[in-house]
């Protein structure tokens, strides 16, 4: 079990959960120097499996965090995967990945590794992060200046004051349930039974899945690899099941024994944890209550089809944290928080209406949706355009196209992939210590991306006096021409600017080399980095 810190009385933020989205946002606070306590009412990390797939965006943020070397020496990645009906196979999908990319497209590790391997990043800063391990938020109280929260632990109660509050608590949040706030969304019937096992195999890593298999007839199961020799497999129950009985062992056993047998995996196996899960598509409509603000579960439940949950959770954590960090530090008025709420809400609509047509899919509310998963997988067997209906919409970044820190672009681009507000496009470059991506550049700072064709002009690299990162991006650097043409910027003699938000998204782009519209921006933002 982690060793817990005592508590202090005061601190900047305050984080209610200990889970990978708490103790990912601490860590990216800590890049920025702003000192958090986590609170977490399990006495350690989590058991079982849980959240797994772990998307290339997410591998990015927890890179930042300080998590990547450990994760990408133990997690597993992929690429793609197979579907089947019945016993024929229906689909085989490939997400887009290339050779020059830093990180596949998805690994495969349980949510248990991720949560220590961030946990031993925030070791690493001491002094910047407290993790208070079988305690729990019980109460809170705010005001204009402060938020005053009570915690229960080992020691008793005790009062901490923190300039904010953030809910990582989960779907069950007790800090959501305080403040009398509610989800807004659909939760489907349809349950699933997660199990991992143990067992060793050679097949590659991919996601894998089977519509009636006749090793469970009438049921929708679903195979991923993990590290450790473990498959974690999930597989639907029929609407007459007992969920109490499904969970006995002994009701496991036979059916996971018999989907093993059906795929030729014969080497010996055992049973490591189960649990259940039904679909949820609920987000809260606001996740700024004050200096009270919500994150991953707590804020939103999104169906696992897609894989969708903990990494939009990453993803709010991401957003919230450079955020968070120019407020405390006057940087930016506490307005800027409210970008948060707008940003990440949206994103979670998106995730759900994504998530929700996966869900129709994979759990059938009704007999229609049934009848038509059937026909549409009838089809597939002979109609490959067809096939494109079963791929199950893997998780990918949301675009902030609204947002309101977005700058108005002027001009022709040759690309609208690094448009304001989308994830600013990865490119491998060329430096003077050899080569590096362009994603290992965010996360902390802003970052202005110069196309030029020689010389900075003053005014330009004057910009880091200012707090703003400038990476040069000339023609020698960009040896494969993936920057250019990822950021629209015209060939030739061409020369353009891009301003990158510390969580790595496009806020602005202009034609020409001028630092002047750069800090325009920034001051009409009212943000001093």
């Amino acid at each position: 079990m982690p060793a817990t810190q005592a508590l202090p009385e005061t601190v900047p933020v305050l984080i209610a959960g200990g889970g990978p989205v708490g103790l990912t946002l601490a860590a990216l606070l800590a890049r920025h120097g702003v000192a958090s306590l986590v609170v977490e009412a399990d006495e350690g990390y989590c058991t079982g499996s849980r959240a797994i797939c772990i998307s290339r965006r997410s591998q990015e943020i927890l890179w930042t965090a300080g998590a990547g070397p450990a994760l990408a020496a133990k997690a597993l990645p992929w690429t793609g995967g197979r579907s089947h009906w019945r016993d024929r196979e229906v689909l085989h999908f490939e997400m887009p990945h290339e050779p020059t990319q830093r990180f596949a497209p998805m690994v495969n590790i349980q949510q248990y590794h991720v949560e220590a391997f961030v946990h031993a990043a925030l070791q690493r800063v001491p002094g910047l992060c407290t993790v208070a391990w079988s305690s729990r938020v019980t109460g809170l109280r705010q005001d204009a200046g402060e938020v005053r929260v009570d915690i229960d632990g080992a020691a008793g109660r005790r009062e901490v004051r923190a300039d904010y509050l953030v809910a990582c608590d989960g779907g069950r949040s007790t800090v959501r349930d305080q403040l009398g706030l509610q989800f807004e969304g659909t939760q489907y019937e349809g349950r699933y039974v997660i199990v991992d096992i143990v067992q060793p195999t050679r097949r590659p890593v991919e996601r894998l899945a089977w519509f009636d298999p006749p090793s469970n007839p009438g049921s929708t199961l679903l195979m991923h690899r993990q590290p450790d020799d473990v498959w974690r497999i999930d597989y639907q129950l029929r609407d007459d099941e007992d969920p109490d009985e499904a969970l006995k062992p002994e009701n496991i056993l036979p059916r996971v024994q018999s989907h093993l047998e059906m795929i030729g995996e014969t080497a010996p196996w055992r049973l490591l944890w189960s649990s259940m899960y039904n679909a949820k598509c609920l987000t809260l409509p606001d996740y700024r209550a004050g200096r009270v603000l919500f994150a991953g579960d707590a804020a939103h439940l999104v169906p696992i089809f897609g894989v969708r949950g903990l990494n939009s959770g990453l993803d709010d954590a991401a957003n919230l944290a450079w955020k968070l960090a120019l407020v405390l530090d006057g940087g930016a008025e506490p307005a800027l928080l409210d970008t948060y709420s707008q940003e990440r809400v949206q994103a979670a609509r998106e995730n759900i209406a994504y998530g929700a047509k996966s869900t129709e899919f994979m759990a059938p509310p009704d007999f229609g949706f049934r009848l038509l998963r059937e026909a549409t997988l009838r089809l597939a067997l002979d109609e490959p355009a067809v096939r494109s209906l079963i791929n199950p919409r893997q998780s990918a970044p949301v675009a902030y196209a609204d947002s309101v820190l977005n700058v108005a672009e002027q001009g022709p681009w040759t690309s609208a992939q690094a448009a304001p507000g989308q994830p600013a496009p990865e490119a491998l470059l060329q430096g003077p210590k050899g080569s590096f991506h362009l994603s290992q550049c965010f996360g902390t700072d802003f970052t202005c991306l110069v196309f030029g064709d020689g010389p900075l002009p003053h005014a330009v690299a004057d910009l880091a006096r200012h707090g703003i990162a400038v990476l040069d991006i000339a023609p020698e650097a960009d040896v494969h021409g993936q920057a250019r043409a990822r950021y629209g910027v015209p060939g030739g003699k061409s020369t353009a600017m891009v301003l990158v938000r510390p969580d790595g998204y496009v806020m602005g782009r202009w034609h020409g080399i001028d630092a002047a519209p750069v800090l325009a921006c920034l001051r009409g933002k009212r943000i001093t980095p």
